[in-house]
């Protein structure tokens, strides 16, 4: 394989779908139909892919001894030799100079000019993206080895991306919100813990050690939790936030959007990749376009 499809390969372009958690901000907010709160929302996705594949890269460099050892991860660019270490290495702090880089740009062309304004009023955008690289290569360093909290950081990235969506254009976060995509990132980690479980059965400590710190029936019942949670925290915000009630008639497609990925766990469909997940069932790609139609028709512009 050449060069360059092997750095492509690396960058794993499908984890990608996960940053389009930057764009409920832009819905929720109202300001869909402002040019320039779109354009800093996509440039804001941009950096967060450079910050996230730079965390992969970080991760493969890592593990490479031991992905050479695994029939599946010996097969990535950097364990089969496709991509030389020295390159990804050079590739992985490009990016987390560029996306660093931009992202203080990005804080920058949207501070306030009042010289009273707050640390996080100034650099919102910069120092979210600081504390998801921070939280990205502390799970690749030590967390993705400690039970229960391996899933709490994968989760925090997730909710990272909904922040920062919101300080991209910049509008405040509501707490409900906050509150609600932590627990839909819990419910995600959860159910991509049991899927890699039930897909890999007694090879699950051999694809990833952690996993042989779970069992199905504690990852059924935290699941339980957090599904609970999701729900009657986002039922929360559709009546208690900035905006009309008629957000409610939302409320529905996130329901079956959970209990749909339940089902594809549940019935093996869904392994432990849900961007993959997302990326093939068309059941699931409906309920989210539906979603966001909704969403807009009943908000409106701002």
């Amino acid at each position: 394989m050449s060069l360059g499809p092997a750095m492509l390969r690396a960058l794993r372009p499908k984890q990608w779908t996960k940053n389009g958690l930057l764009l409920p901000a832009l819905v929720f907010s109202q300001r869909y139909t402002d040019l320039d709160a779109v354009v800093s929302v996509g440039a804001g996705i941009a950096l967060f892919c450079m910050l996230s594949s730079a965390g992969y890269l970080v991760n493969d460099l890592r593990d490479v001894e031991n992905d050479r050892k695994h029939p599946k991860k010996k097969l990535r660019p950097i364990a089969s030799g496709d991509l030389p270490e020295s390159v990804a290495r050079l590739l992985a702090g490009l990016l987390i100079v560029v996306g660093i880089g931009g992202s203080l740009y990005l804080s920058s062309i949207h501070a306030p000019a009042d010289p009273a304004a707050s640390f996080w009023e100034q650099w919102s955008f910069a120092s979210t993206a600081l504390g998801y690289l921070f939280v990205t290569l502390s799970y690749s360093f030590y967390f993705k080895h400690v039970v229960l909290l391996d899933v709490m950081f994968i989760s925090t990235g997730f909710l990272l991306r909904a922040v920062a969506g919101a300080a991209a254009i910049p509008v405040e976060s509501s707490p409900w919100f906050l509150i609600c995509t932590a627990f839909g990132a819990l419910f995600l980690g959860m159910s991509k813990r049991l899927a890699e479980l039930r897909l890999l059965d007694r090879a699950a400590g051999e694809h990833r050690k952690i996993l042989d710190e779970y069992t199905p029936q504690l990852l059924e019942q935290l699941i339980s939790i957090v599904t609970a949670c999701t729900l009657i925290s986002y039922a929360l915000y559709t009546f208690t936030g900035p905006h009309d009630r008629s957000l409610m008639l939302t409320l529905p497609f996130v329901m079956y959007g959970m209990f749909r990925y339940l089902y594809l766990v549940a019935c093996g469909q869904a392994g432990g990749e849900p961007e993959s997940t997302l990326l093939k069932d068309r059941p699931l790609q409906a309920c989210i376009v539906l979603f966001v139609l909704v969403a807009v028709v009943t908000l409106g512009p701002a």
